[in-house]
């Protein structure tokens, strides 16, 4: 399978938006050692701790402190600059968080989408790729993993947005992205694990923070099933279809990202397990939420991309999680974060 090409990176503007979340550090992290010019648009990281700081971000790139939700500042930001790709991360990505304050989420995804790729289509890169979500799709819980031509949904506030986006995008593509020559993509990417996320109400940054508080873990449904994929695993997919939009006419502008097919299936109570006893903490607990609007199961067909642009992830859910967990443990002993980002990766690109 094709992975990351370092000839094409090289020396290529990249701006990337959200580089100081979690994705969004790997990816400038990456980037640059790829030989990139990247450029970082985001707010300040919401984590304490975060590895944008852990891993000394702000020095690899080119760092601004933006809101996309302000349309004059993202204009303002744009008009004087040249960006050969983007790479549009940056979003509202807590589901719970989404259910508090459904209307700041809209916002944030749908509008400030809107106002970044209105900013650029007066100069548009060579191709850009806006970053969704496994969960745009019309989830009847069915257990069928989801192709690209399945319809667009969303119960719950934060799928709704991330479909709407998807819509959103589709419309600048068509009308000014694509007759410009400038091609405009989607990414839609399973539940990514790894190390250096420490957000609020995610899986395993729970895990991690419960283990080294010597603490039980709370789920509160251990019996979910997710598309579980490692970070870097979802970033080289990410990497692969920007490249091929800017070389490529025929890739599809909508690809599926996710765990390879065939892979062990795991539960949110096993990547549980697998955390604790990897960190040492406590069993986790089980505290039921009745009232929760997330998806018991959900699944992505990613054969598109292997099919389209030759790429297929290499972790399957249990390596994922033992690599993520080995991140966690070596930085929670003192190893530099950044330099174990930059291991990960080494090790990625060479195939161990």
């Amino acid at each position: 399978m094709a992975q990351v090409d370092r000839g094409f990176w090289r020396d290529k503007r990249v701006l990337v938006t959200g580089h100081t979340g979690f994705k969004g550090a790997w990816a400038a992290v990456w980037l640059r050692d790829l030989g990139a010019a990247v450029t970082g648009l985001a707010l300040a990281p919401d984590q304490t701790p975060s590895l944008f700081e852990l891993a000394g971000v702000e020095g690899l790139a080119q760092s601004h402190l933006i809101d996309l939700r302000d349309r004059a500042a993202v204009a303002d930001f744009i008009a004087p600059r040249r960006f050969d790709l983007v790479l549009h991360m940056a979003a509202q990505p807590i589901v719970r968080t989404a259910v508090e304050a459904p209307v700041d989420t809209f916002a944030s995804n749908v509008m400030g989408t809107a106002h970044l790729l209105d900013a650029l289509r007066a100069q548009p890169p060579q191709a850009t790729l806006v970053v969704t979500s496994d969960k745009v799709y019309a989830n009847a819980e069915t257990g069928r993993a989801f192709a690209e031509t399945d319809p667009l949904g969303g119960k719950d506030p934060y799928s709704a947005s991330k479909a709407a986006t998807e819509i959103v995008t589709q419309s600048f593509a068509r009308s000014y992205f694509e007759p410009a020559g400038a091609p405009l993509g989607t990414a839609r990417g399973g539940n990514v694990i790894g190390g250096g996320d420490f957000s609020r109400d995610r899986i395993v940054a729970d895990i991690v923070r419960a283990a080294r508080a010597g603490e039980a873990v709370v789920l509160r449904h251990p019996e979910a099933t997710r598309p579980w994929q490692h970070v870097l695993d979802c970033l080289a997919g990410y990497l692969r279809h920007l490249q091929a939009l800017a070389t490529d006419p025929a890739t599809p502008r909508s690809l599926n990202f996710g765990p390879p097919p065939g892979g062990a299936e795991v539960t949110v109570g096993e990547l549980a397990r697998l955390g604790v006893e990897a960190l040492g903490g406590a069993p986790w607990r089980y505290e039921p939420d009745p009232e929760s609007l997330e998806a018991k199961s959900l699944a992505i067909d990613a054969s598109l991309a292997k099919r389209s642009i030759g790429f297929e992830s290499r972790l399957d859910a249990p390596a994922a999680v033992a690599l993520t967990m080995d991140w966690y443990r070596r930085q929670g002993t003192g190893e530099d974060a950044l330099a174990l980002c930059r291991a990960q990766i080494a090790d990625y690109e060479a195939g161990r």
